[in-house]
């Protein structure tokens, strides 16, 4: 009940559709359920019978009554015949159209919904997430979910209205028989709950071998290069053909069950209607059922034995949905991000100051940034130095919300950032990301992507400030040339100069550079930063680098150590001191000639 429950919460918005999609299955079986009754009265009349039992509505009764002639009589029963089957067929036809309909409707509310919300889930999410299982749940749970709400769940209304017409018909003809037709009933529900039970259980095992081979798939077609470069085909064909054999050994595992189940229920089906058959046979020697009685009967069956056969079917297809019902859920019971969020919308300006900021991710057992504290003034450009892993990255997370601190503050503009709308906040800061992702579009549309409206000439002026225009103008197709997925057509420096470019057009008066400029080489960094710097004298910078020749020209640098605020200051009173930022620029001193010439040169 609990998977029904997470199934037709789907359906709530469309409840009208499922409530005719149930009244068109009944009203077929109900229409169906003449067809035999046409039969029974055709063998009554042929064998002349002086009293024609049978449940034919009275004015069909009474004209072929009035038909003297026989074989009229019969053409005109078989007439009748042709006319109830085409209105079904009218009727099968809009039944299949509206589950169609359903079942489109509902997978486009789900894709839409699930899209959102792993969009709207927190960084942290994401950084953990297996993207091959996130496709998988996206695209096949939602099919299989969507069919069986669209198809099966009504099919399951309608093998009990089925079953309840067939049942009452043959009750009319005779209640002995209609007792014996249903005895392999209760056999039937207990064999379907058991194949059911353990279809659950399969059919979970399935999906979840299922999604490790589609991420198998999924980080093959992404790293095709690197695994080339390592000649590593042999080492992932094997990869992806243990999880191929892993996933078919449990279908096939599932498919002997399935089949034995089948097998089982059809020789169930057929005994049922031997034993039917026999005591038919019986009650017709003691002259309480006619011929055409048994004829009747054996056809009305059907309805009673093969819907609940077709239990089993559909409780088979109700396993696949719940599973994937159940793996939707996990994503959708996951809090969106911005369920913790602020309302302040404040103007930032690049007034930054960091309070005793401490931060420690959940699955680490220490802190990452320890009493962290720090100004930062508008207009300024601050460079943020250290190791390797000692938290100049989550500063910039931190700054955009993407992470929450666990203790201090953050004060923005005068404004905890707490209290800022995380939307807001990250609209008004420029974050380009040390390895930024390209769509595969045109060079255009992926600088223009923040907004198409923006005008072409500040397209340009974006790319010309962080040094690309005029090697995109090289392009064979200039800014109409398509970039493959992520970028891979283009080289390093290229794909980090177009993300600066797509973070340019867009005003804001902070711009940080999570070590974004590692690809290019020291001419083009400095370019860069000077074409910023004559753009807006008022724009805040914050570079995240391990070059020191960057960090050198910075207004203010700040050097972590082990998560801690090692040292601040300007570049030629910190390069005097001991510590960590004298040792960094010792190792990359020999550089200091050739900043200095690429200075020069600049000037």
């Amino acid at each position: 009940m609990n998977g029904i429950k997470k199934l037709m919460r789907w359906s709530k918005k469309y409840l009208w559709l499922v409530l005719v999609i149930v009244a068109l299955s009944a009203i077929l079986q109900w229409l169906y359920a003449y067809l035999p009754l046409f039969i029974q009265y055709a063998f009554e009349r042929i064998n002349q019978e002086e009293i024609i039992k049978t449940d034919l509505p009275q004015f069909l009764l009474n004209w072929y009554n009035n038909i003297g002639d026989l074989l009229t009589c019969l053409l005109m029963v078989g007439v009748s015949m042709i006319v109830l089957q085409a209105v079904r067929s009218v009727l099968r036809f809009l039944d299949n159209y509206y589950q169609g309909a359903l079942a489109h409707y509902i997978g486009y509310d789900m894709r839409i919904k699930l899209y959102d919300h792993v969009m709207n889930l927190s960084y942290t999410y994401h950084n953990h997430s297996d993207i091959g299982d996130l496709i998988q749940r996206s695209t096949s749970d939602v099919d299989q979910t969507s069919t069986f709400i669209s198809s099966m769940l009504p099919g399951l209304i309608d093998i009990f209205v089925t079953v309840f017409i067939g049942a009452y018909r043959v009750y009319q003809i005779s209640p002995t028989l209609m007792w014996v037709s249903i005895v392999s009933m209760p056999i039937t529900a207990i064999s379907s709950i058991i194949y059911f039970r353990y279809c659950n259980k399969a059919f979970q095992r399935i999906e979840e071998s299922e999604s490790r081979m589609t991420t198998i798939i999924q980080e093959n077609v992404n790293s095709s290069r690197v695994v080339r470069a390592f000649a590593n085909e042999e080492y992932e064909f094997k990869k992806m053909d243990e999880a191929n054999q892993a996933y078919t050994k449990k279908n096939g595992k599932l498919n002997t069950v399935m089949a034995l189940f089948w097998g089982s229920s059809d020789f169930l089906c057929f005994l049922q209607y031997a034993l039917t058959m026999s005591v038919g046979m019986f009650l017709a020697k003691d002259n309480l059922l006619s011929s055409a009685d048994i004829v009747a009967s054996l056809l009305l069956m059907g309805m009673l034995i093969w819907p609940m056969r077709s239990l089993g079917r559909i409780i088979a297809s109700f396993g696949k949905a719940s599973v994937a019902a159940n793996r939707i859920d996990e994503i959708l019971s996951i809090p969106e991000e911005f369920e913790i969020n602020g309302t302040e919308t404040p103007e930032i300006t690049g007034n930054i100051e960091f309070k005793n900021v401490t931060f420690q991710f959940e699955d680490d057992s220490k802190p990452l940034l320890r009493d962290v504290s720090f100004c930062i003034k508008p207009g300024e450009t601050v460079a943020i130095v250290g190791k390797t892993g000692s938290g100049k990255s989550t500063i910039c997370n931190l700054l955009t919300r993407m992470l929450e601190i666990n203790e201090g503050d953050i004060i923005i503009n005068g404004v905890s950032i707490a209290d800022i709308e995380k939307r807001h906040l990250r609209k008004n800061m420029k974050l380009i990301l040390q390895d930024p992702f390209l769509f595969s579009k045109t060079v255009y549309e992926n600088v223009s992507i923040v907004d198409p409206r923006i005008p072409t000439e500040r397209i340009y002026d974006a790319a010309r400030t962080a040094a690309i225009h005029t090697e995109i103008e090289k392009f064979e197709r200039g800014y109409k040339t398509i970039v493959g997925e992520k970028g891979t057509t283009l080289s390093g420096g290229q794909k980090q100069r177009i993300a600066i470019a797509r973070m340019l057009v867009r005003d804001s008066n902070v711009i940080i550079f999570d070590d974004s400029l590692s690809a290019l080489d020291t001419k083009t960094d400095l370019m860069i930063r000077q074409a910023l710097k004559k753009k807006s004298k008022d724009q805040t910078m914050i570079i995240i680098t391990h070059r020191s020749t960057t960090a050198k020209e910075a207004d203010q640098i700040i050097v972590l150590d082990e998560g801690r605020v090692a040292q601040i200051g300007k570049h030629d009173d910190l390069v005097l001191k001991e510590g960590l930022y004298k040792e960094l620029w010792g190792i990359q001193g020999e550089l200091e000639e050739e900043f200095n010439a690429i200075l020069k040169e600049g000037n």
